[in-house]
Parts: C-alpha cells; sequence; structure tokens
C-alpha cells in the first residue's frame, strides 16, 4: 500500500485553493460545528484563538501524508449538525 505525499506548494496549488474554499465555506454554513481553536503562538494570534479554516490548513501542513479528500471528507462528517439542538448551538457560535 503506498502512502498519500503532498507536494510542498500543496496550497498554492489549484487542488489546494479548492481545499482552502471548501473549509471557508464550511466554516460560513450553518449545516457545520466549525469553532475556533486554541493556539499557543502568540504572535500569530495574540488572543489565543485560531480560525477554523486556519486550523485545519495548518494540520495538513504538519502532516504531508494525510490525503486531504480524505481529511475534508472525515471533517465533514464530524462537524455536520446532525439535530435540531446542535442546530441551535451552532447557529450561536456564528
Amino acid at each position: 500500500m503506498s502512502m498519500y505525499k503532498r507536494k510542498a506548494d500543496y496550497f498554492e496549488s489549484e487542488e489546494g485553493q479548492k481545499f482552502k474554499l471548501a473549509l471557508r465555506e464550511m466554516a460560513s454554513s450553518n449545516t457545520y460545528i466549525t469553532r475556533s481553536g486554541i493556539s499557543a503562538d502568540m504572535t500569530l494570534y495574540p488572543d489565543q484563538t485560531i480560525p477554523f479554516v486556519e486550523k485545519h490548513m495548518e494540520y495538513l501542513r504538519n502532516h504531508p501524508t494525510v490525503d486531504p479528500e480524505h481529511y475534508l471528507s472525515n471533517l465533514r462528517l464530524m462537524t455536520r449538525v446532525r439535530n435540531k439542538t446542535q442546530q441551535t448551538l451552532a447557529d450561536r457560535q456564528k
């Protein structure tokens, strides 16, 4: 079984731009729970809050063997709002 290996300039490629756009669409949609994360990098994020899109792009930068299509698919499954209570919580976080 071969391992997936992304190119270093992935985020500058058309495929990388599509991935970033998909994350932005998820973040702006009420269909997904897309909370910001916590970052220890006070230089880039003085309030220690890393936006959803940046958090997941950083993950891919740090893990070059992760397949972006599978990652995005799993991310959609894990963050999808499944019931009315979750929908209310998702609306409040926006």
